[in-house]
């Protein structure tokens, strides 16, 4: 970053505006950010990928007179033993109840008996606008109350999609403020036991707080405005996104700040410096993970091409934040922020004998030994991979533990052969409708087909699933089916409904990581490249970051597994998980890979990767931990997608600091030598002479004063 910059961001007098700037910045945020929740769009139509078939029908069936904002609820009743007659009584009653919602928009359907006697089923047809997602949990909290005065021993249930409509917004309640809390508690926590003071800590989570606010505000009017698509998914993403990355940058800077410090009187000069020399690496850290969260755009699945440009805003406010608030407040509150450790000048850089320079001391006589072992450790962990089925969940696996909608949803299915709430949409021409009908008819899993509704050109047949409507056989089902219906009239049949969008979503995902993840490597491999001004280092970088991916997902498949007795993963979940380890992690690969470049101009490059590894082995591992802290939050929803996303990406982290940046990267980087740097002049300067078996990296060459 260049050096007039750097001077103006911790200038004596422009460093009291850059202050005020942000602190009326904030103010005129936290009210726009207030209002994010508002303009989310967690309907279908926002996750959906655009030009699936089911899609297609869902539009055609809104042109048909269809509401698409219909929303069914099936309570379904049942008794051990057998329904009594006070039970059919008290089921009346509640249909007299139901008839009186607002939300009520058509017939209701029931009560029907089983077969069995032992339950019996209603449906009931509920409309609340567009805003159904948000507003129906509501609708079906009255309903529970009215169905839970009833006999003793008759269980009463609501599910169908606006139970499930209801329990999934409850789990997004006040998920926003619980996520923030959780996140910035971890770090601080981490914060205060990586400076070991009661005071620093403040100004990196000031500065990531303003940092989330002021982007909330931004994404809040390009949604409003500018038809940005978010969601609750990307804005919990977002919250654990800022903050995290925030606080990863803040560490970068304050660590070479500190070093800095040691070497200058003036603490504004040691800022200058320490903003000119950790100021590339933290943009091209940042420009990165954003280029690689924009690549999230070609995605077919519309939630994930959403979750790109949210992202991409919150990292690119987090740096301007971080790369201006941060040093001005650094230097306004001088070295005593660091109390009781205070950097003075002269003083001796703790790094030069600390845990890393040992660790590198210790990997310093057999590199090649070192790589080749974690490597192989590595590619054990990624044979987890082989029990990794991103094959979707299921809605009773969507939930962490049982809510009603899930009990209701098993109860309905021991007791009635046919799965009611949920069925299959059939468009077609009018003059194929009865050909279609009797194909739908005849296809095994499809349980009742009703009479086809024309209108004009067009027909509708509605259909009933034998299976569950989330579980394979139903998905298979559909697919079957629309193999059949290309063999009639003109094989422009469309089938929709929640299965057919499952099923849609299922392949659109798997089309994505297998477009999108390329694209994140190749963008990730350019950057590098640029940055590093090399070849090799970039290849054998990303070949590391691929096989500490591939641990990642092979040991966390492992925990979902034996832990979360889950054994089965959305199918984006392969994606999102590559786009924050790699997008994040390649964080660690710049900030050691620049300190080893730039000390390899005057040390040679094994000289350098010791001297790298001893000043920044320690920040990189703070970060780390920071990073896969704020990740582990997204556990405490109950949410299984967003808890194994959690998890997975927090074990890639660590994984990324602790070993594969700081062990097998300075393996590598100590076995290849000036050759990483090819075909830079770099690559054809003989390496110095190593220091002698033993001895210590110099405290001056960490603190980066031979330059």
């Amino acid at each position: 970053m260049g050096r007039s910059f750097a001077s103006r961001v911790s200038s004596p007098r422009l460093k009291w505006v850059i202050l005020v700037f942000w602190i009326v910045m904030a103010a005129v945020a936290m009210p726009l950010a207030a209002g994010l929740t508002d303009e989310q769009e967690n309907d279908i139509a926002a996750w959906l990928p655009g030009e699936a078939e089911s899609t297609q029908a869902l539009h055609a069936q809104t042109e048909l007179g269809t509401d698409p904002d219909l929303i069914p609820a099936v309570i379904v009743y049942e008794r051990s033993g057998g329904i009594t007659a006070e039970d059919e009584a008290a089921v009346d009653e509640d249909l007299q109840s139901f008839q009186e919602l607002e939300a009520l928009d058509g017939e209701i359907t029931g009560p029907i008996p089983s077969e069995d006697g032992e339950a019996l089923q209603v449906i009931v047809p509920l409309n609340v606008g567009p805003d159904g997602w948000e507003a129906i949990g509501a609708v079906v909290d009255d309903m529970r109350a009215v169905t839970s005065d009833g006999p003793d021993g008759l269980d009463a249930y609501i599910t169908g999609p606006a139970g499930s409509a209801a329990d999934s917004s409850e789990a997004f309640e006040g998920i926003d403020g619980a996520l923030l809390f959780a996140a910035l508690g971890v770090v601080i926590l981490i914060l205060l036991v990586t400076y070991r003071s009661p005071i620093l800590w403040i100004l990196p989570i000031f500065s990531a707080v303003i940092a989330l606010f002021v982007s909330q505000a931004v994404i809040y009017l390009l949604a409003k405005y500018a038809d940005l698509t978010v969601n609750g998914q990307s804005a919990s993403i977002l919250t654990v996104l800022v903050i995290g990355a925030g606080t990863d940058y803040a560490l970068l800077l304050v660590a070479r700040y500190r070093e800095e410090l040691r070497l200058h009187a003036d603490r504004h000069e040691a800022m200058t410096e320490a903003v000119h020399r950790a100021g590339p690496a933290v943009l091209a850290s940042g420009g990165t993970v954003i280029l690689g969260m924009l690549c999230l755009l070609a995605s077919e699945m519309n939630s994930t091409a959403g979750l790109g440009p949210v992202a991409a805003i919150g990292v690119g406010v987090t740096l301007i934040v971080l790369m201006t608030l941060l040093p001005a407040l650094l230097v306004i509150c001088g070295r005593w922020v660091f109390w009781p450790v205070r950097p003075t000048v002269g003083s001796a850089e703790p790094s030069a004998t600390g845990l890393w320079s040992r660790v590198g001391g210790w990997i310093k006589p057999r590199p090649r030994a070192t790589w080749i072992v974690t490597c192989l450790l590595l590619l054990a962990a990624c044979l987890g991979v082989l029990r990794l089925h991103p094959d979707g969940l299921s809605q009773a696996d969507s939930f962490r533990g049982s809510p009603e909608s899930i009990e209701g949803d098993a109860v309905a299915a021991a007791h009635f052969p046919a799965v009611a709430g949920n069925p299959v949409y059939v468009i077609t021409t009018a003059d194929t409708a009865d050909d279609v009908a009797d194909v739908v008819a005849d296809e095994a899993g499809i349980a009742d087909v009703g009479e086809p509704t024309v209108q004009g050109d067009t027909a509708l047949i509605q259909a009933t699933l034998s299976d569950p409507w989330d579980s394979e056989a139903a998905a298979a089902t559909v697919q079957d089916l629309r193999v059949s219906l290309d063999d009639v009239g003109d094989g422009e049949a469309l089938v929709g409904g929640n299965t057919a969008i499952n099923l849609d979503v299922e392949n659109a995902s798997q089309r994505d990581n297998w477009v999108v993840i390329p694209l994140i490597m190749l963008v990730v491999l350019v950057v590098l490249g640029l940055l590093l001004r090399a070849l090799v280092a970039p290849v054998i970088l990303i070949a590391t970051v691929v096989l500490s991916y591939g641990a990642a997902l092979g040991i966390s498949t492992l925990i979902f597994d034996w832990a979360l007795d889950v054994q089965t993963t959305d199918a984006s979940f392969p994606l999102f998980v590559f786009v924050f380890l790699v997008a994040l992690g390649i964080d660690y690969n710049i900030f050691l890979m620049t300190r080893v470049r730039e000390e390899a101009v005057d040390h040679g490059t094994r000289r350098a990767a010791l001297i790298a590894l001893s000043a920044t082995g320690g920040v990189i591992t703070s970060a780390g931990l920071v990073l896969a802290a704020t990740f582990v939050v997204l556990g405490t929803l109950p949410l299984t997608f967003l808890t194994q996303l959690g998890i997975a990406v927090a074990l890639g982290v660590l994984l990324d600091t602790i070993i594969v940046r700081s062990v097998l990267v300075t393996a590598l980087n100590l076995d290849v030598g000036r050759w990483m740097w090819w075909p830079s002049k770099l690559a054809q300067r003989l390496d110095e002479p190593e220091p002698p078996a033993g001895e210590a990296v110099p405290a001056a060459s960490v603190a980066g004063v031979a330059r």
